[in-house]
């Protein structure tokens, strides 16, 4: 390269000599700067992420279509958690040769690790596409999905997934989870008693099998899933609550009230718990003692349907119609299809002499016939676990 530069100088007439002689240094210095893919190679064997990068990037500068170094760079950009800069390498990689082996998976987990959970599973999609085969791309797609909150598809994607890798309890547990918050309850149930068949003093298995059997309609089986979770971990946060909703599911108050108690002592400000309490309370008639466990559960959370149904039927009783009407209003905002507010939001209309209004409202409730039945899915936690786009999978 020096003798062309060189060359080149010559035949420029107006070159001084100064000049030449910078020309021939920096020619020097450049070709010293550009390194080898083997250098670059060499250098992330041992260990020198960050000089193997700028190795990288030399010869991609040196070569802007060489594909396979874009592909090595993001591979070297992972290994140093630089997940975004590794997925733009990728991409690169892949605009340039989309036959590259492994790139697309790369990428998936790139992306994945950054918890761009749509991202990663079009990426995964790619890789099955190409070879329907490839288990470990199809338990990521499904823990993408799960991530996604896409859960139906991440229960498809993990049940086939699990099907390759038995052991792989972690996976049974997302699956698992997968399963229940699709409201697939018997997979749910199936799956978690796999979990406790490893681990029969796993406290956590035990709530979410009594979830999927509640689920199921098998309410006792769930009571006694929650109880020997209560047994093996007293102190946990919502298994009490959990108790005692199964137990005013059953129309067993005395015993809900004592386990929304105990939920009290270990989380005073437990909504849900404070809720149900001031339910069983306006149940008993007893409307003052009702009204002081619920304005505090609806001023930690406004979004309980529970908590503004009772208001607004226990003001309606009271006459206090404004305030009814309040608490009707949010219940129908908070759940248009549950047809007690409608039922209650008539009556009040009904109260105030505006038949038309009521008559719309109890019209409607004809058309929602009767109230779908409860879970505890939601209830216990208003969310699954979180992934960990960090972890390695």
């Amino acid at each position: 390269m020096s003798l062309l530069l060189l060359d080149g100088a010559v035949r420029m007439k107006k070159r001084t000599i100064p000049g030449m002689i910078f020309v021939l240094l920096f020619a020097a210095s450049f070709a010293c700067a550009q390194q080898t893919p083997a250098e670059a190679v060499a250098l992330e064997r041992e260990g020198k992420l960050p000089e193997a990068a700028e190795a990288w990037k030399s010869v991609i500068k040196n070569d802007p279509n060489d594909a396979g170094a874009y592909a090595s760079l993001g591979v070297v950009l992972s290994r140093q958690q630089k997940y975004a800069e590794a997925a733009s390498a990728y991409r690169k990689a892949l605009g340039l040769d989309q036959r590259l082996p492994g790139i697309e998976q790369n990428l998936g987990l790139a992306e994945f690790k950054q918890g761009h959970f749509a991202a990663a599973a079009a990426a995964f999609h790619a890789v099955l596409a190409a070879d329907s085969t490839n288990s470990q791309a199809r338990a990521l797609l499904g823990l993408s999905y799960y991530g996604a909150k896409k859960f139906s598809l991440a229960a498809e994607h993990l049940e086939a997934a699990s099907k390759s890798d038995p052991s792989n309890m972690e996976l049974r547990q997302v699956l698992a989870q997968s399963c229940l918050w699709a409201k697939k309850f018997a997979c749910a149930q199936e799956e978690f008693q796999r979990i406790l068949e490893q681990n029969p003093n796993s406290a956590e298995a035990h709530v979410l099998t009594g979830e999927a059997l509640d689920g199921l309609s098998r309410t006792d089986e769930a009571i006694a899933e929650f109880e020997a979770a209560a047994k093996l971990s007293p102190q946990t946060p919502n298994i009490h609550f959990g108790l005692g909703y199964l137990h005013w599911k059953m129309h067993a108050y005395e015993q809900a009230q004592q386990e929304f108690e105990k939920e009290l002592s270990l989380d005073p400000q437990n909504s849900q718990a404070l809720a149900y309490l001031g339910d069983i309370e306006w149940k008993h008639d007893q409307a003052e003692k009702a009204i002081a466990y619920l304005n505090r559960a609806q001023k930690n959370d406004a979004t309980l349907l529970i908590a503004q149904l009772d208001l607004g039927e226990i003001y309606l009783r009271q006459k206090n119609y404004s305030a009814a009407k309040a608490n009707l209003e949010r219940a129908v905002n908070l759940n248009p299809a549950e047809p007690e507010a409608h039922y209650q939001l008539g009556r009040l209309y009904h109260a105030e002499g505006d038949q038309a209004a009521a008559d719309k409202e109890f019209r409607r409730v004809q058309e929602l016939h009767t109230k779908s039945q409860e879970n505890l899915v939601g209830k216990i936690s208003a969310s699954p676990p979180a992934l960990n786009p960090s972890e390695e999978r």
